[in-house]
């Protein structure tokens, strides 16, 4: 045991470890880019440790230069914002049935959101498909 310590103590600069930090002021909602962030000496518990792990990934909180880039501060990208018009889907066997909606939540794939039909106005909630498309389940829906 005292090796271990002696060893350490000599031996200052050895890096146990590596954390990602952010480069420049990443806002909430945002999606971290290749030049977002680099690797720094030292282990943060919960931080990323490869840039593979982030790219890509769209913030929750602010992440300030130079602090780390925690895993649990992001989640993957939202493809529909807020009052953006998106296409409601409904499937049951060999019907489908297409109209517009207006989203009242942004979210990523795989979401739940709430969509106003923009034809009959009523709210309905759905998923999120890779395309931006909400999928509604057996529910009623009013296409009018």
């Amino acid at each position: 045991m005292r090796f271990v310590l002696i060893l350490l103590f000599f031996l200052p600069d050895m890096a146990l470890g590596q954390t990602l930090v952010a480069t420049r002021l990443i806002r909430a909602a945002e999606v971290i880019g290749v030049g977002d962030v680099i690797l720094q000496d030292g282990t943060i518990v919960g931080a990323a440790t490869t840039a593979d792990q982030v790219i890509g990934l769209e913030t929750r909180v602010a992440i300030y230069p130079g602090r780390p880039v925690r895993l649990s501060e992001l989640g993957p990208a939202a493809v529909v914002e807020r009052n953006d018009v998106v296409q409601i889907v409904y499937r049951r066997g060999p019907l489908t049935i297409l109209t517009e909606g207006r989203a009242l939540a942004r979210g990523a794939i795989g979401d739940q959101v709430s969509v106003m039909n923009l034809s009959s106005r009523q709210s309905v909630q759905g998923t999120v498909l890779y395309d931006g498309v909400v999928e509604v389940s057996a529910q009623r829906m009013s296409l009018r």
